[in-house]
């Protein structure tokens, strides 16, 4: 069986330790991996830097996503994986402590699945990544985009 994987996209060490042990105490996932900015992000994604060897096709189930990074920030990122076609698809939930109205709008524009604000309720955080993983299933079934239509009414969680 092939391990689903989630990518953290997070610079704050306490914030990564509070998400790991949201998601292995809900047994959302099998893997996290977790790099410490956007840039980083970037290479792991498409396979490049220090991730050059990693199969490209073998992409995340899930990207959970800081705003607020150094080297490349979330926005930049969003943007690149919403830009090319073989990421396009994957589910990103933005975790941010951005309070600005901007960023919630930004990120909702370029087609991020949920947004939640730090500090996060990881109850919500858990339940979005089931609302997810429901999603995966129905598009495997019916091979249709369902998670665009479903972004702001079942997977916006505050």
């Amino acid at each position: 069986m092939e391990n689903k994987v989630i990518l953290l996209v997070e610079d704050c060490d306490d914030d990564v330790t509070l998400t790991r042990i949201a998601i292995k105490k809900n047994n959302v996932l099998n893997e996290v991996i977790v790099v410490q900015n956007g840039l980083e992000a970037i290479e792991y994604l498409f396979g490049k830097g220090k991730y050059s060897g990693r199969d490209i096709n073998q992409q995340p189930e899930l990207i959970l996503l800081d705003l607020r990074m150094p080297k490349m920030d979330g926005i930049e990122v969003l943007h690149r994986i919403r830009a090319d076609q073989r990421t396009t698809h994957l589910p990103v939930v933005v975790l941010t402590s951005s309070k600005e109205d901007i960023d919630r709008v930004e990120s909702y524009q370029l087609g991020v699945n949920s947004y939640l604000q730090k500090p996060v309720n990881f109850e919500g955080l858990v339940e979005a990544v089931k609302q997810l993983k429901l999603c995966w299933m129905v598009i495997n079934k019916a091979s249709g985009d369902v998670c665009r239509n479903l972004e702001q009414t079942t997977l916006s969680v505050s």
